[in-house]
């Protein structure tokens, strides 16, 4: 049995479940339609800094944060466009911004759309008259995020877009990895070197995009609780970034469907003609060893 609750703590919160896998997610639509917990028969997957969370001036640390139209930031925060200049922080405006519910499902899963649509605040950014689709589908282990991208402009809108979740994790050295690309680049020295299959978590940080991604599908075990996460997404996603901070209970594993600075490199870069739409998806599913 599927279902969806609402409750009222700082923010309006959807509570989505499937009753019989004691599945569950929390979706604040008004805080960047950002999921902020996923938990299954009570074991939390994300990590979510909740007294940050609090401040709404503060960027959110944890959950699922959307990210568009640019993931990762862009050389002081500036971009051209037929030779004007704009500013955008990193990872865009989504993840801030309130989004709004449209759709209720409760029939074959429990789901929820929210939509995201240009105004004002968003064009002197990004000129651009746009509306985005985020359907979230929750049913047994899995997590589905189905996404449609609409330029309701009159000229070609580029653009990227990802996802940031933080999945929690206890012990980092308890990973195994597979992820299915041979190159990355660090960018915190910028880099690039072969893949090997692993990384070192005694650095303070790691912060690397993955590429070229030979396959639809990544996944991480975590040996100590015996649980692997998969990540399974669609062709418009070209790159794979792994983040960690020394001392954090979370590592970040973000598909993202171009990498940093491609409204200035295009490089990657979707461009959607005026009155089009682009879906995608990402699915991550739990499984047990």
């Amino acid at each position: 049995m599927f279902a969806i609750a609402l409750k009222q703590e700082q923010y309006q919160t959807y509570i989505l479940t499937d009753q019989e896998a004691h599945s569950r997610i929390e979706v604040v639509p008004e805080r960047g339609g950002i999921i902020t917990s996923w938990r299954i028969q009570g074991q939390n997957l994300l990590y979510f800094d909740a007294e940050r969370f609090q401040n709404p001036d503060l960027s959110i640390r944890g959950g699922i944060p959307i990210l568009f139209p640019i993931c990762g930031n862009l050389p002081n925060d500036l971009y051209v466009h037929q030779t004007k200049q704009y500013q955008l922080k990193q990872h865009g405006f989504a993840r801030d911004l309130p989004w709004t519910v449209t759709e209720r499902l409760t029939e074959d899963c429990a789901g929820i759309t929210l939509t995201l649509t240009s105004n004002d605040k968003t064009y002197s950014h990004y000129p651009f008259e746009f509306e985005l689709q985020f359907t979230y589908q929750l049913k047994g282990n899995s997590l589905k995020i189905l996404q449609r991208y609409i330029n309701h402009s009159s000229v070609e809108m580029p653009f990227s877009t990802g996802l940031h979740p933080y999945f929690w994790v206890s012990d980092k050295t308890k990973l195994l990895l597979d992820l299915p690309a041979t190159q990355y680049q660090d960018h915190l020295t910028q880099k690039t070197q072969p893949f090997k299959g692993s990384f070192d978590f005694t650095e303070p940080e790691i912060d690397l995009a993955l590429f070229p991604l030979s396959r639809s599908s990544a996944s991480v075990t975590n040996t100590r609780h015996n649980l692997k996460l998969t990540l399974t997404y669609s062709d418009l996603y070209s790159t794979l970034v792994f983040w960690t901070v020394q001392g954090k209970d979370y590592y970040c594993l973000e598909p993202w469907s171009a990498g940093r600075n491609a409204l200035n490199s295009k490089e990657n870069l979707t461009y959607l003609p005026p009155g089009e739409t682009c879906d995608a998806s990402v699915e991550m599913t739990v499984s047990y060893c």
